[in-house]
């Protein structure tokens, strides 16, 4: 019997053939006035840029027993978005380059290529990839910087003050839970990622396990924060023990959460990360956007030594460590 040829893989195809399948594949880009094809895009635009990065490496970001092509190219779009709106901004263009070994196949691009538009269509509809850059590397490597607008001043971390109440959009834990189970359920005896069984998966593992490998951030309500008067945001990437800590720290105040609000995740929420929630700060006067819920508070230093987080009056710790946690660990760990 006659062996089906190989697929054709990155390392056997000039780069112009492999840029006109991802092309092909991401269609025009909305909002942008030179798009991919020059030396550089040109988006339009008066006022401020906001501008982040992000970069996920196999092994500590992800694995490929467990991410699809289109999971990565989606994931790595929505951690992007997540940092614009976490500012308060409307996201406008994307930037990605991809390192990619040699056996990579052409296919797998362009499902990667798929997910990164199927991102911008449903996370930030006038967000496209406006351009990036492709090399040859041992590693699959991704890393998107993200553009976007202000309609008017940044949303910082430090503006949170005492009294204001603390609100959430989007799920918090979710995606941590769904780590766990794929760390409990799809590894190996020695720490090897197995491919992911989902008829084994009950439907709320199901919904995590698709929380951590295609996050869905609620990119439209970072400048609904900022219109309706958020005092202080930020996503949640590390869990809410962590980043309110950070939110706490830099506005100088004591965040007070109340787990009976934190959603049914617990303890993953306080402790776990990767959801891309946007955690905001709002004066207690103000009504919330639609689509944010109260679950806490914010109040005074008493004692600068002190818990900065507590969830039920007790001290919050814990939280995402990519440097450390994405084995579990502790240490570098065989990856697949």
């Amino acid at each position: 019997m006659t062996q089906p040829p190989d697929p054709p893989r990155v390392g056997d195809t000039p780069e112009g053939e492999i840029l006109r399948r991802i092309l092909a594949v991401l269609g025009p880009t909305p909002g942008v006035t030179i798009g991919p094809g020059d030396d550089a895009a040109v988006l339009p635009g008066a006022g401020p840029v906001v501008v982040t990065t992000d970069t996920l490496v196999h092994g500590p970001d992800f694995r490929l027993s467990w991410s699809s092509g289109f999971d990565l190219g989606f994931k790595s779009a929505a951690v992007n978005l997540a940092d614009i709106a976490a500012m308060g901004a409307r996201p406008t263009a994307l930037l990605v380059a991809l390192a990619m070994p040699a056996e990579t196949t052409l296919d797998f691009v362009e499902d990667l290529a798929r997910g990164l538009r199927t991102a911008c269509e449903q996370l930030a509809p006038e967000c496209g990839v406006a351009g990036g850059d492709l090399t040859i590397s041992p590693t699959l490597t991704i890393a998107v910087t993200a553009l976007g607008a202000l309609e008017g001043p940044p949303v910082l971390r430090s503006g949170a003050r005492a009294g204001d109440v603390v609100a959430l959009a989007g799920e918090a834990g979710a995606a941590a839970r769904g780590l766990s189970v794929l760390f409990e359920r799809f590894t190996d005896a020695e720490g090897r990622a197995l491919a992911i069984d989902r008829s084994s998966l009950s439907p709320l593992e199901a919904a995590c396990v698709d929380a951590q490998l295609r996050p869905r951030p609620p990119i439209a309500l970072g400048a609904a924060a900022a219109r309706g008067g958020a005092s202080a945001m930020m996503d949640v990437s590390d869990g809410l023990a962590l980043d309110a800590g950070r939110l706490a720290d830099a506005s100088g105040v004591r965040i007070e959460l109340a787990s009976a609000l934190l959603g049914p995740h617990l303890p993953w929420a306080v402790a776990g990360g990767e959801d891309h929630a946007l955690l905001a700060t709002f004066p207690a006067d103000r009504d919330l956007p639609e689509g944010f819920r109260v679950i806490g508070r914010a109040g005074a230093v008493d004692d600068p030594g002190g818990a900065r987080v507590c969830v039920d009056g007790e001290s919050a710790s814990g939280g995402w460590d990519p440097y450390r946690d994405w084995d579990r660990r502790g240490d570098a760990a065989p990856a697949s």
